[in-house]
């Protein structure tokens, strides 16, 4: 069995908007959701000082106020982008065979948030005050937990934690599970909420995160004065449904993904492979299971994150599949959002969604100085308006996972 798989529903929580319609205004219009850390006293020792926080986040719309205690950030953000997701997507679930229904989200890191709490109240008052919810809040996999509870999904309920690529992973394997006719529909996507004192301080000791203390000069992926990631956090989910479910209800297709490529570097726990072997295969990988030319993709959302070995590696990876004069438009709307970790590869499946939707390319903004190692087209500072009937997006995790996805603007049959 291989079935065909279309996107019919999308959610996000974002530092630039908690609805598509937002998201995807300010995506297009090159706005920034980096700003100065909201407290003031937020690691004063570091050199950190914007991350790309959620804000105006109104959990109220799906979570009850006394559940809200009981739900770590990162499994709320999943929560809400789920629901909105499938509001859009038309399901209605008392009419589903709920059994066919599955979750996979993803996460990097989960309730960091949480651990960092109780460990605090495990050493300053003993453990008799840490919380009875602590294990069933921070672990990794209760965003797809909660989102199985809160949707009443009963089918394949998994979480993917690969780094910055648990997203794009997540969003593969559903779809896999898919043309194999596991299920009907799958929830797929990312969560995380790691803007936390504990992630803050590990990522700088890696020397990975920017130490720009000017918002608009922090996250700028592949300028030649890059020097690190901008933390970020949300979620971004897409119901994905054979298209002979989607069919049989009449449901609005928003696009059909048609590509999947994952592999392993086994080269290093943070750094990519120096000649990009491992994202290259990945691409390849997407390229040949959407049965298309290299030549055919109008448009990449890069892993992009703004450091300054990802960015040159992603480049080289990029030519060496699409050919080293390519003029593929590319962009990373990390520049916009900052890196959301294993949320990333949900809201930029959401952007390449939308992309060939409305045949858009997102820019690439605070980019004015160019990179010798960096030198193709990055759609710099403003958005364009062009033909995008295929469009992929790349995400690389430490631990050497890449995953690369491709979907492709929907047709009628």
């Amino acid at each position: 069995m291989s079935n065909r798989v279309v996107v019919t529903g999308m959610g996000v929580v974002t530092p630039i908007g908690n609805d598509i319609n937002t998201y995807w205004k300010n995506l297009k219009e090159g706005v920034s959701g980096i700003r100065l850390i909201s407290d003031a006293n937020f690691l004063e020792d570091l050199q950190v000082r914007v991350a790309g926080e959620v804000i105006d986040f109104e959990p109220d719309k799906h979570i009850a106020k006394k559940e809200q205690r009981r739900v770590a950030r990162f499994s709320q953000f999943a929560i809400y982008a789920s629901k909105e997701a499938l509001d859009q997507s038309g399901i209605d679930m008392s009419k589903e065979d709920a059994t066919r229904v599955g979750v996979i989200i993803g996460s990097g890191i989960g309730g960091l948030g949480v651990i960092e709490e109780e460990a605090r109240k495990l050493r300053e008052k003993g453990p008799k005050r840490v919380s009875p919810l602590f294990v069933p809040m921070a672990i990794v996999n209760m965003a797809a937990g909660n989102v199985s509870i809160y949707t009443g999904a009963k089918g394949i309920c998994s979480t993917v934690v690969t780094a910055c690529a648990s997203g794009t992973h997540s969003i593969g394997e559903a779809f896999r599970a898919l043309k194999l006719g596991i299920n009907d529909v799958i929830i797929a996507g990312g969560a995380e909420a790691s803007i936390t004192p504990l992630a803050i301080a590990g990522f700088s000791a890696l020397t990975a995160l920017s130490s720009s203390s000017d918002p608009k000069r922090a996250s700028i992926p592949f300028d030649k004065e890059r020097d690190g990631f901008v933390m970020g956090e949300g979620a971004g989910v897409l119901v994905l449904e054979t298209l002979e479910h989607a069919t049989k209800r009449g449901a609005h297709i928003l696009a059909e993904v048609v590509g999947y490529g994952a592999t392993g570097d086994a080269y290093h726990i943070t750094s990519p492979m120096p000649d990009g072997e491992g994202a290259i295969k990945a691409i390849q990988e997407a390229i040949a299971e959407a049965g298309i030319n290299p030549d055919e993709m109008d448009y990449i959302n890069a892993h992009g994150t703004s450091t300054p070995y990802n960015d040159k590696i992603e480049t080289l990876a990029i030519k060496k599949v699409f050919g080293e004069n390519t003029k593929v438009a590319i962009s990373s709307t990390k520049s916009m959002t900052g890196h959301l970790l294993g949320a990333a590869g949900g809201i930029e499946a959401v952007a390449i969604v939308k992309a060939v939707e409305e045949d858009f390319v997102p820019p690439t903004i605070g980019y004015l100085t160019a990179d010798e190692e960096c030198d193709l087209d990055y759609v710099p500072n403003v958005g364009r308006q062009t033909k995008v009937k295929y469009a992929m997006s790349n995400s690389l995790g430490f631990g050497g996972h890449n995953a690369s996805i491709i979907v492709k603007k929907w047709e009628e049959v």
